[in-house]
């Protein structure tokens, strides 16, 4: 069993401001963990991506934990400011080189994609690139209005159906994802988990697959994981 990363660096403190890991977060570790022969022997990814990385938990499991690779390049990107902050310490904090990582404080993955003049100079080149792209997405029902903070709200207000920020992103993963990419993402039932698979399938060409499920007090998570229909076929 691999071991969460030390997060004793962020402080009580840091939690009002930081969503805190949680139940959804440790099952999304939980699923790279059970499918890190798959992403080493398989995907071996060269560029991992995370929209909206909280803490830095996953990224850090994913890049100190799983992959352990001097070779991969690591995104990550959070709306809140104190989050890039937190990603960059936990990152550091359990031993990932400064080098391979890149956090940009933005919407979703606003401005680094398409066209670079607007990205940063150290960000790297994403159009068909992603090999590994994560996404623990504001999931909670909410009003809309709660949609968008820059603050610690962001975490978990997903509007109606808490598919508002989700919805906005899913067009973005068919342009972002390698021949080999694999996506995965957090869904609770109100999110319609089984809607989502059928939409990525018949919209975008890829095959969604609920790799995990667990009940967390009074929410039913599942993390979903999607591919190309083409990398599927040479499996």
């Amino acid at each position: 069993m691999l071991s969460t990363p030390d997060l004793g660096h962020l402080t009580t403190s840091d939690y009002r401001r930081v969503y805190e890991p949680a139940e959804d977060s440790f099952l999304l570790l939980d699923a790279l963990e059970a499918d890190q022969v798959y992403l080493r022997d398989q995907v071996r990814p060269r560029l991992c991506i995370e929209v909206g990385s909280g803490s830095g938990v996953i990224t850090a499991f994913l890049a100190t934990r799983v992959l352990q690779s001097h070779k991969t390049q690591y995104l990550t990107t959070d709306i809140n400011p104190h989050a890039i902050l937190a990603t960059r310490q936990t990152c550091s904090h359990n031993g990932l080189d400064s080098s391979q990582l890149t956090c940009v404080q933005t919407d979703l993955l606003d401005g680094l994609l398409g066209p670079r003049d607007s990205a940063p100079a150290n960000c790297p080149q994403l159009d068909g690139q992603v090999d590994v792209l994560l996404f623990n997405p504001p999931y909670v029902v909410t009003p809309s209005s709660e949609v968008g903070s820059q603050g610690i709200e962001a975490a978990w207000a997903g509007g109606i159906d808490g598919r508002e920020v989700l919805d906005r992103f899913l067009p973005l993963v068919p342009l972002l994802l390698s021949a080999h990419g694999v996506f995965y993402l957090v869904a609770i039932e109100p999110n319609r988990p089984a809607d989502i698979i059928q939409h990525m399938d018949q919209c975008y060409g890829l095959i969604g697959h609920t790799v995990l499920k667990r009940k967390a007090g009074c929410e039913h998570l599942s993390i979903l994981r999607f591919t190309r229909r083409s990398a599927v076929a040479t499996e």
